[in-house]
């Protein structure tokens, strides 16, 4: 393999959709790369929110959430891919609560340079009980792609890519995460053309 065909890892990046890409799961959206490699990529679109919020989400898992700053948060739509699982996109448990040191959850991923991404139950319970991870985006399903999908539409300038920040997935307003994604690349939306087009 030569090194300009070396494989790219973007794992903790934004995809941040072109004007050009009409997949309604995806236009307009910014997704947030849990895990990309060889095998294909996995992530979470952080900018499409359901009409559920975290409260009714819980009521329908039975458990009570004990944390009035999330009761009111939306779920969102991470992507078309087993739409009836939760995803907790969340940060690190040691790194927000060193003196804690918190166990982690039965079904984490740590994702390398940046968040985690918890599966299983016991992370809402923790939310449940009033503690678990100060900061969270939950979404109901996942965006993947099989082995070089991701890397064609990247070829064929369905996606534009920058380092992941933390703000714009947790502090930033829900509408505004993709023209502060952009921004990240210092671009603006009407900047970018709807035809996708190779120099």
């Amino acid at each position: 393999m030569s090194n300009d065909s070396a494989p790219i890892n973007l794992t903790n990046h934004f995809l941040i959709a072109m004007p050009g890409l009409a997949d309604e799961n995806f236009s307009k959206s910014v997704v947030y790369l849990c895990e990309h490699n060889e095998r294909g990529a996995l992530g979470l679109v952080i900018n499409k929110p359901s009409d559920i919020t975290l409260a009714k989400l819980f009521d329908k898992v039975d458990l009570a959430l004990g944390r009035d700053d999330l009761k009111d948060k939306p779920v969102f739509q991470g992507g078309p891919v087993q739409t009836e699982r939760g995803f907790v996109l969340h940060e690190g448990m040691t790194a927000s609560n060193a003196t804690e040191q918190e166990p982690g959850y039965s079904s984490t991923m740590v994702i390398p340079g940046g968040l985690e991404m918890t599966t299983s139950r016991d992370v809402l319970e923790a939310m449940a009980s009033g503690a678990g991870p100060q900061r969270v985006l939950v979404s109901l399903g996942y965006s993947a792609w099989g082995e070089g999908q991701l890397e064609t539409e990247l070829g064929d300038n369905a996606w534009l890519t920058v380092n992941a920040d933390r703000q714009v997935i947790f502090d930033t307003p829900i509408e505004q995460r993709y023209d502060k994604a952009l921004a990240l690349l210092g671009l603006q939306s009407w900047m970018l053309s709807p035809d996708a087009g190779h120099a």
